[in-house]
């Protein structure tokens, strides 16, 4: 295999779950050429063993799978406590918005339409990677917001001394709101920031994640405002360092 990007760490392992040979044999081939391990399963309950097995970086799922459907995959990954941090790039035919908004909803990561270019797939999984291993930004251990403390020397986030799990994304999505707490967060800089998408490509994926992380955060999650036709902000009041 040859080497990847500076900015990926070599090696690491990918799950490509889909049951198209011809794709399968597409994706693993640009895969291995950037560097990464690469491993397949072609059917759902096939997709799980591997992952609890392997433990893989991310999985590359497709929707359409012969046994179960890969948002049954999804829910799945995202309700083990082994496998609910792993990375997912959603692979899926349908160009409906309700079928990517479920995928999202569930706790995918991205997604790509079928047919789809095999070097944004790589820059796909490239950027969902740098999102789950970027570390803190600011120097201080713990932000406090009201009841939402982010330790972010542990990557933790407790709402009234309770501990809440958030994948990846979700994590940097609310320390971002929380570094600039106060100020509107336009949809498209979002995208740009946490997602390292470019600002035209679907601000539905900034919602989706947004909804799901008001709801876990529970009624922490109102401190989370919506400004109608332009993005979101973290209310700054009773907000401190510590």
């Amino acid at each position: 295999m040859t080497g990847g990007d500076a900015a990926t760490p070599p090696g690491q392992r990918i799950l490509v779950v889909d049951d198209e040979p011809d794709i399968v044999a597409l994706i693993v081939y640009h895969l291995a050429k950037a560097g990464y391990r690469v491993s397949t399963a072609a059917m759902g309950g096939d997709a799980l063993d591997a992952a609890h097995r392997e433990q893989p970086a991310l999985i590359v799922l497709d929707l359409m799978l012969p046994d179960i459907s890969g948002y049954d995959v999804l829910e799945q990954l995202r309700a083990s406590e082994a496998t609910q941090r792993v990375g997912v790039l959603m692979l899926t035919a349908r160009v409906e918005e309700p079928d990517r908004v479920r995928g999202l909803g569930l706790g995918a990561d991205d997604y790509l339409t079928k047919p789809f270019s095999p070097q944004e797939l790589v820059l796909r999984v490239g950027a969902i990677l740098r999102r789950m291993a970027s570390g803190p930004a600011m120097p201080a251990d713990v932000l406090a917001i009201g009841p939402i403390h982010i330790d972010r020397s542990e990557h933790r986030v407790l709402v009234e001394g309770a501990a809440v799990d958030l994948t990846p994304t979700e994590y940097k999505l609310l320390l971002m709101l929380a570094e600039r707490r106060g100020r509107v967060q336009a949809r498209g800089h979002l995208l740009q920031t946490v997602w390292e998408a470019a600002p035209d490509i679907q601000t539905r994926t900034v919602d989706m994640h947004v909804q799901r992380l008001r709801a876990k955060l529970g009624d922490a999650g109102t401190l989370i405002e919506t400004v109608r036709g332009f993005g979101y902000r973290l209310r700054a009041e009773i907000a401190r360092s510590s």
